[in-house]
């Protein structure tokens, strides 16, 4: 078994997307996930910062963390550190002491604690009304920073953070080896996502304007297998099946030049997404899942996730019926 530590605020939403590589997702305390497997792709996940092979679980506090070390069976050896987190910062756990207790445990084992480049790292999660400890097997990379919109060479008001944008490109099923279509690209900020995880990207958009900024945006991030044309998300110049999966933001009725068409739209784009993919993520500032229902899709998951007072974004995740 292995714990996850979960990132955002949101727990139902990055058990979901830990689900593309791990198996077995449970939710066991706010912040905290299990898994009975994890894959080479943590370190791309959104919303998962770490995965740790269990040790074992107590109750919350330094104490039980500390039993349950000393009675744990620890089938390694070589140097340690201990890394104590307080999840969410709701415990009031004083994490310097736990890292010297829990040190101290292990020292008296017969490890020698090495803080800077240790062969092992111990992490000791605290949540609320539990205690995890695990051995550190992967960590996920943080790189989003140098991937905000405003620092593209082109942006757009409105454009999706790329933290959001890779956890949907990980929900839809993006991996090497998988063709991945965003066909309301916009500025490519998931098409970025998903390409950088190792799968094909393939954007359409019906401005111009649009198939030119994601074209240097995605030059400007991937070096690997990418296309961008102009199109219609209603019409695709794709033959059937042809991508593994389909992701894409549709237009926000305030904001759209297609308000009036908006539901139109959308369906008909929902059709074709199930046309040419058998997995589909769409988002929205309004559910979509009877458009989606009336497209042949079937809802396996669904989010809301707030943006800010006037805005919530919508998330269905789907498979084709």
């Amino acid at each position: 078994m292995y714990v996850l530590e979960l990132g955002g605020q949101d727990d139902e939403f990055a058990v979901f997307e830990a689900g593309s590589a791990a198996s077995d997702v449970e939710s066991v305390a706010p912040g905290l996930a299990t898994a009975r497997a994890v894959t080479d792709r943590v370190p791309h996940l959104a919303y998962t910062r770490c995965a740790s092979e269990l040790l074992g679980r107590a109750e919350r506090g330094v104490e039980s963390a500390r039993s349950l070390l000393e009675a744990a069976g620890i089938d390694r050896s070589g140097s340690v550190a201990v890394r104590a987190v307080d999840v969410r910062g709701r415990t009031g756990v004083d994490t310097q002491r736990a890292e010297r207790e829990l040190g101290d445990a292990l020292v008296a084992r017969g490890f020698e604690v090495d803080l800077e480049d240790p062969d092992h790292e111990l992490r000791a999660l605290f949540a609320e009304g539990t205690c995890a400890l695990g051995w550190l097997v992967a960590e996920s990379v943080r790189d989003y920073g140098a991937r905000k919109p405003t620092d593209r060479p082109f942006f757009q008001p409105g454009s999706m953070d790329p933290l959001l944008a890779r956890a949907l490109a990980n929900a839809a099923g993006a991996r090497p080896g998988a063709t991945v279509l965003d066909p309301m690209c916009g500025t490519g900020g998931i098409l970025i996502e998903a390409g950088l995880v190792g799968a094909r990207a393939v954007g359409i958009d019906s401005q111009a304007k649009m198939v030119r900024g994601t074209r240097e945006n995605l030059a400007g991030f991937l070096a690997g297998d990418w296309h961008v044309a102009r199109g219609d998300a209603r019409s695709l110049p794709l033959a059937d099946g042809t991508v593994d999966a389909v992701v894409f933001d549709a237009p926000y009725g305030r904001q759209s030049k297609v308000e009036g068409r908006l539901d139109e739209l959308v369906l008909a784009a929902l059709e074709e997404a199930r046309r040419v993919a058998p997995r589909c993520v769409v988002v929205g500032d309004r559910p979509w899942a009877q458009a989606a229902h009336h497209a042949g899709w079937t809802t396996e998951a669904a989010f809301d996730r707030p943006v800010h007072r006037s805005l919530t974004r919508y998330v269905l995740a789907l498979r084709r019926r």
